[in-house]
């Protein structure tokens, strides 16, 4: 069998931790490799993420960026939500049509799907027609069935244990 080499669509779904830290890891590893890559957060948080810190260093490989208004069901104005997420997608189809980068990751964009701030044709369209060369890596709860359809790699995150369930609150280094 002839193995072959294509950029690959991944999406790490599901409701246990770790979709973030997956998809961060894998901007990490290719930047071992001098590779540049794109890190969209569609959910901004009000802490101050470790990850945020970290990847500072790796800012001539890594372009992390926070978008938007932090996109979240708890909003006092929906339609700005709306307008920011849309102006958010824009920006991440600049970076996947760009040809700046090797990897593309939209953390947290299955949010934005699922409540139609972004239109899901248009996203899968966008990811049909990508660079060959490029991976898009897509994070968050509940992804659309078409997505994990389209998808090359899927993985679910399920929870079996978590510390918040015995009343541990979130940690530096763990959570954030």
């Amino acid at each position: 069998m002839e193995h072959k080499t294509k950029g690959l669509l991944i999406v790490f779904t599901g409701h246990g931790k770790g979709k973030t830290t997956a998809a961060l890891g894998m901007s990490m590893r290719a930047a071992g490799h001098g590779m540049k890559s794109a890190f969209l957060q569609f959910i901004k948080g009000s802490w101050k993420y470790g990850e945020m810190e970290a990847v500072k260093r790796f800012s001539d490989l890594i372009d992390f960026q926070v978008l938007g208004r932090g996109f979240t069901w708890k909003s006092n104005d929906p339609e700005a939500d709306k307008e920011a997420a849309r102006s958010a997608w824009g920006k991440a189809k600049t970076a996947i049509t760009s040809g700046k980068y090797h990897m593309v990751v939209l953390d947290e964009f299955t949010y934005v799907l699922n409540y139609s701030m972004v239109d899901l044709n248009d996203a899968l369209d966008t990811f049909k027609h990508r660079p060959p060369g490029l991976h898009v890596v897509i994070t968050g709860r509940d992804a659309p069935k078409e997505l994990i359809d389209m998808a090359d790699l899927v993985t679910e995150m399920k929870v079996i244990k978590h510390p918040y369930i015995k009343g541990i609150k979130a940690q530096r280094g763990i959570e954030f």
